[in-house]
């Protein structure tokens, strides 16, 4: 089985991209990150064209690991810059065109984070201090903790108690399913949190009286027929094609290496009426007790259920 990659690290794009003034598609800034015909050199050597394409899912990043010698889901946190320092690094890059240069004093201008953070893989050191990378953040993790409201959602898919997690997964063909999956089962992986209350929910899922959310691991829905590494042909794609009704498509190279290439890379809106994944048939397997967690007896309520859209799972 080919081992997909895990997402430590801003993942680059599979083109060289270019800034353009004008407003993003996808935040509150005023320039665009567009790709160009060009393919990134680091995706050629890392042989993108024997990749497996999987879909970008739309969500916040989690990660399971070890805490406190159990595993755990921990939620993302990057370390940020203070005010201060983000003034002095903006005007850096706009008098420069670049952030390369720039220099920062770790302890005095980034933002405290809780004493159980711990940076990204790959985050590189100085003098065993991790280092920002060339976006001014530190990436990493903070363990969910279920008396946090910042992570509600989170912890909404975690059976403590169990040490279970809902996870949604393909079944054969394109069926998908969502279980009950041991969290010691993903050790060291990273998943994305999805569902009602994450990202503006383009998956349409579950309500506001009953929230519905779940785990999906990164590479774990693999792409059929995807278009040959050419912008046109990727953005005809994303446009015409049912199974392009997706947020971006990442590419887990056989070293390791992951590349994207997002909807607004192409100057493409998302979310842009359904999404594929929305539309693809779901079966739920959680047998759990009656007195777990409030999702987990939800789940279990409709266990061994079939519903032909995941859209429709209620």
């Amino acid at each position: 089985m080919r081992r997909l990659g895990a997402v430590q690290q801003k993942i680059p794009c599979v083109f060289l991209t270019e800034v353009k003034e004008e407003q993003s598609r996808k935040r509150d800034r005023q320039y665009q990150v567009i790709a160009t015909e060009a393919v990134n050199p680091v995706a050629l050597e890392a042989n993108v064209h024997c990749a497996l394409a999987t879909e970008k899912l739309d969500g916040t990043c989690c990660y399971v690991t070890l805490y406190k010698e159990r595993p755990h889901l921990w939620a993302r946190l990057d370390r940020k810059p203070n005010k201060q320092a983000e003034k002095r690094f903006k005007k850096h890059q706009h008098a420069h065109h670049s952030c390369k240069g720039f220099s920062w004093n770790v302890e005095e201008d980034f933002k405290t984070v809780p004493e159980t953070w711990i940076p990204a893989h790959r985050v590189k050191r100085n003098d065993g201090r991790p280092q920002p990378d060339d976006h001014g953040h530190i990436p990493g993790w903070v363990p969910v903790d279920e008396d946090n409201k910042q992570y509600c959602w989170h912890a909404a898919v975690v059976d403590s108690n169990a040490r279970r997690a809902l996870v949604l997964r393909p079944q054969d063909g394109d069926a998908l399913e969502v279980a009950a999956v041991p969290l010691a089962d993903l050790l060291e992986q990273t998943l994305e949190l999805i569902g009602t209350n994450v990202n503006g929910n383009p998956y349409g899922l579950g309500s506001k009286k009953q929230p519905v959310h779940c785990l999906v691991s990164h590479g774990a829905v693999a792409l059929r027929d995807t278009p040959p590494l050419d912008r046109q042909l990727l953005s005809s794609w994303f446009q015409e094609r049912p199974e392009g009704r997706i947020e971006g498509v990442v590419w887990h190279c056989d070293d390791g290496t992951l590349v994207k290439v997002h909807r607004h890379h192409l100057g493409l809106r998302w979310p842009d009426g359904g999404a594929s994944l929305s539309d693809r048939a779901v079966e739920v397997h959680v047998d759990e007790s009656d007195d777990g967690p409030d999702l987990f007896s939800f789940f279990s309520a409709l266990n061994g259920r079939h519903f032909s859209r995941l859209l429709d799972l209620k």
